[in-house]
């Protein structure tokens, strides 16, 4: 585990919650071109499988009251990347189902918070993970915060096996000293609402009343 995760302040989650599941290897999946343009629909263990197909997908990036970013450490039965640090949340729309639709639906199956989400960028990227499969993604990336302001995080166990919050600075500080621990689409994304989209991550963390330079604290 990294330093800055390790000293962190608030930063142990005791951590998840058992629930009904909410991932099923035979659930159909967008599959699209690199104009997102719908081309079929694929089951998800077969869209990851090999080389991976490319299917529509988001990540969430949920921040508190005073700025700071949700990072979840995904869990061990996770097929690709078990054990890896990421971002708020991240999956796939369904078929038939809004991107919009599905990173509400989400964020409140893995986390417990009903949330607000806002649209900043969409990318497509591939990564492999040893011989197990891959990600191809025409990845949606929204910024995140929770409809209350007295919601608690409550974890789903077979999605998450830890979690905390960390300042901006922090996740920085994370992704320059150790970034073998995080997902490559947690690198990726980072790194582009810290270059081209920094105007509108620092946006919408002056509307929570955070700021960019602020360090994580309880």
């Amino acid at each position: 585990m990294s330093d800055v995760a390790r000293d962190s302040r608030d930063a142990t989650a005791n951590v998840s919650v058992m629930r009904a599941p909410v991932s099923f290897d035979n659930e159909q999946l967008i599959l699209v071109d690199s104009n997102d343009e719908v081309v079929g629909y694929r089951n998800k263990a077969q869209t990851h499988q090999g080389r991976g197909t490319l299917h529509r997908a988001f990540s969430a990036f949920l921040f508190d009251q005073k700025g700071r970013l949700l990072v979840h450490r995904r869990s061990q039965q996770k097929p690709l990347w078990p054990g890896f640090w990421t971002n708020s949340c991240c999956s796939h729309p369904r078929r038939g189902e809004s991107i919009d639709a599905a990173v509400t639906r989400r964020v409140r199956e893995e986390l417990g918070v009903d949330a607000l989400a806002q649209s900043i960028y969409k990318f497509e990227y591939h990564a492999q993970y040893e011989d197990v499969g891959s990600e191809h993604e025409l990845c949606h990336v929204y910024l995140a915060r929770a409809i209350s302001s007295s919601a608690q995080v409550s974890a789903h166990a077979a999605e998450v096996m830890d979690w905390r919050w960390l300042s901006v600075q922090d996740v920085d500080d994370w992704m320059a000293s150790r970034p073998s621990e995080l997902t490559p689409w947690f690198r990726q994304e980072w790194s582009a609402l810290r270059g081209r989209y920094q105007s509108k991550l620092e946006r919408f963390l002056n509307e929570l009343g955070g700021t960019t330079g602020q360090r994580g604290a309880a």
